[in-house]
């Protein structure tokens, strides 16, 4: 099979996956009629596709899958704002890797550090922004519930993505070239 076929292949499987795990395995919180909490894994596989593939791979899945999912299950109207923190979650980790050159094979620490830069930026301040810019809902109530809610994400993020691309091959595994 082509590369980039293959490739193609492997990133709408996580573009399917973002969308499930974002649209119906996960618990929305309403607040004032505009989804204001998230509580779910969905960001897993669009991290998963930057740290494989790099920030352009994430973004695409990030974007694709915001895209996908409203179409699917919309929560409001749509906004493009959201879907600018979608691709960028799966881009700035993807960006903090190159940039600590961990890339390839990264350890724990450093996937640590990237998902908790890349989580930062959009969950707890670009997602937040938007809310309050477009909806009027004001970011320091919605700031503690989304801190928890990180600390929970950023380990479980970093320890799944380390497992399945260091412990059980997966970049092996799907032909990934990473010496």
């Amino acid at each position: 099979m082509n590369k980039t076929t293959q490739r193609l292949a492997y990133l709408a499987v996580l573009v399917a996956l973002n969308v499930v795990l974002t649209r119906v395995a996960s618990l929305r919180v309403a607040i004032g009629g505009v989804e204001g909490i998230r509580i779910g894994f969905g960001g897993l596989p669009v991290i998963l596709a930057g740290v494989l593939w790099g920030p352009g791979a994430g973004a695409l899945v990030g974007g694709v899958g915001d895209v996908v999912g409203y179409f699917i299950n919309p929560m409001g109207a749509y906004m493009p704002h959201f879907t600018l923190t979608a691709a960028l979650t799966g881009a700035i980790p993807a960006l903090v890797l190159k940039l600590i050159h961990q890339e390839h094979y990264p350890s724990l620490g450093a996937l640590l550090l990237a998902i908790l830069v890349g989580q930062t930026v959009t969950s707890l301040i670009l997602v937040p922004y938007f809310l309050e810019s477009l909806f009027g809902i004001p970011w320091r109530p919605l700031l503690v519930p989304r801190i928890i809610g990180q600390a929970v994400h950023i380990p479980a993020y970093a320890f799944f993505i380390y497992a399945l691309v260091r412990r059980a091959g997966l970049a092996t595994r799907l032909g990934l070239n990473h010496e």
